[in-house]
């Protein structure tokens, strides 16, 4: 019998003033008895309009069917076939937006759990699964993937099923890209990203870290004799951090989200005796509505500052961030300025900040987004008293691959023009997905793109 509740089972999760000072996961997952009573809310429709929502076209109501009948690694290799990374989808991936928008029981209750239970199958499959990937049989191929983040590890995850060699070149000393450095522990253990990882190793994957692509080695030799690759694919991120270019960004104390993010979660900063440290602030202001900016709210939150705002230029219906993840940060006491917007940070001595000057923002008519239009408020000036600011209003791709490829296409914003049906780039056999191409993303969204990419590629190969 079908489970008609209207509402999806709830989440455990630690206590909200217990894990406001820890970096343990806040999702705890759901038991088997959750997950089995979730699972039996699905109706298994004849359309399955849940998978058209999916950036990569997982069997979802397939693999929920595997669940209800308690057949857990076969959900497991049901979502496999089309995901590389189903225990990071499962917590990071914003399926109110994807596949639970398109669920039948949306209509008249809450979707189907669909990203809870696809956690709770690969939490499962890590926890009891014995025997590590079959590698397949090479086919002869070589295949270079720039970028161990979502998209380079999607396409070098299809690619090493069919038998291709594959290589990825990662600048930093740790595989995982955005994975590792940008989500914070709590959100996504990096254990989990640590045991993806190792799992695309047993296809055969090769990965090479502390390698800067337009620096170590360029694309043009990746394909030339001396190393041979016939394809490469670059999923190189969007890492380069935006300003917003007001009097005061240089003082002390004025962070990136980026770097904030990366000493805190690739260099444990939080750690006693951390090799790159974070200054501890009583009281900081992260400017931005993303995902991002909840993460650093909440990780400055967990270095122990009495107060962290949440600066935003409009109101709290166009925050960008997900729903789940600004209840979490309400939850850990994060303080919300809404309809602020800075105009200069204040120094004081020895250039450490002491404060930030905002104006008042009330929202007018809709611009090109369809947004109400943030304006200021005449006269309406303040300063909120902080010693730390964190800048999280977007990134876009770093220009050196772009200045070091020749008949590298790229737009005015930095970002590489690819055919969005095959990743496929101006420059022959050279493809690329992800934030490189889209600016900050997504990461299913990357995801999708490096499996469109090595489908393509494979095609090009197997001529």
């Amino acid at each position: 019998m079908p489970n008609m509740s209207l509402t999806k089972n709830p989440m455990p999760s630690q206590d909200p003033v217990e894990r406001a000072s820890n970096f343990k996961e806040v999702a705890l997952g759901y038991t088997k008895e959750m997950a089995l009573d979730e699972a039996a809310r699905c109706l298994n429709c004849k359309n399955h309009p849940c998978t058209q929502g999916c950036p990569v076209q997982i069997s979802i109501p397939e693999f929920i069917k595997k669940v209800a009948e308690e057949d857990f690694e076969g959900a497991y290799e049901v979502i496999s076939k089309d995901s590389s990374l189903p225990a990071v989808c499962g917590r990071v991936c914003p399926q109110e937006n994807q596949c639970e928008k398109y669920c039948v029981r949306g209509i008249k209750g809450e979707p189907v759990g669909i990203g809870r239970l696809e956690r709770f199958v690969a939490d499962w499959h890590n926890e009891h699964a014995k025997e590590a990937p079959v590698k397949p049989a090479s086919n002869g191929h070589k295949v270079a993937v720039i970028g161990s983040g979502p998209s380079g590890l999607t396409c070098a995850g299809d690619l090493a099923k069919k038998g291709y060699e594959v290589t990825v070149f990662e600048a930093l000393h740790t595989a995982g890209g955005v994975l590792v450095y940008g989500i914070p522990e709590f959100r996504l253990p990096k254990s989990i990203v640590q045991k993806e990882v190792d799992g695309l190793k047993a296809l055969g994957v090769k990965v090479e870290t502390n390698t800067v692509i337009g620096k170590t080695v360029s694309v043009d030799e990746l394909m030339s004799d001396e190393f041979g690759f016939e394809a490469v694919f670059i999923g190189s991120g969007a890492g380069l951090p935006s300003f917003m270019n007001i009097p005061g960004e240089n003082l002390k104390g004025v962070y990136s989200a980026n770097e904030f993010l990366t000493r805190i979660n690739l260099m444990k900063a939080y750690r006693e005796g951390a090799d790159t440290p974070i200054k501890h602030s009583k009281a900081v202001a992260v400017v931005g509505g993303g995902n991002v900016a909840m993460d650093a709210a909440r990780c400055a939150k967990r270095l122990g500052a009495e107060h962290v705002y949440i600066v935003y230029r409009r109101s709290e219906a166009e925050l960008p961030a997900r729903r789940e993840e600004v209840e979490h940060a309400k939850e850990e006491g994060i303080e919300f300025k809404l309809l602020n917007n800075p105009v200069e940070i204040l120094g004081g001595e020895d250039r450490f900040v002491n404060g930030i000057k905002c104006i008042r923002m009330e929202l007018g008519e809709p611009d090109a987004s369809g947004r109400r239009r943030p304006v200021e408020v005449p006269g309406s000036e303040f300063v909120l008293d902080v010693d730390c600011v964190i800048m999280a209003i977007g990134t876009s791709p770093n220009p050196l691959i772009k200045n070091t490829t020749e008949g590298l296409e790229t737009n005015k914003k930095g970002c590489i023009v690819a055919e969005e049906a095959t990743g496929k780039t101006s420059k022959d056999m050279v493809y690329a997905g992800g934030d490189a191409v889209t600016g900050a993303a997504t990461v299913i969204l990357a995801m999708g793109a490096g499996k469109t990419a090595a489908k393509a590629i494979d095609e090009a190969l197997s001529k």
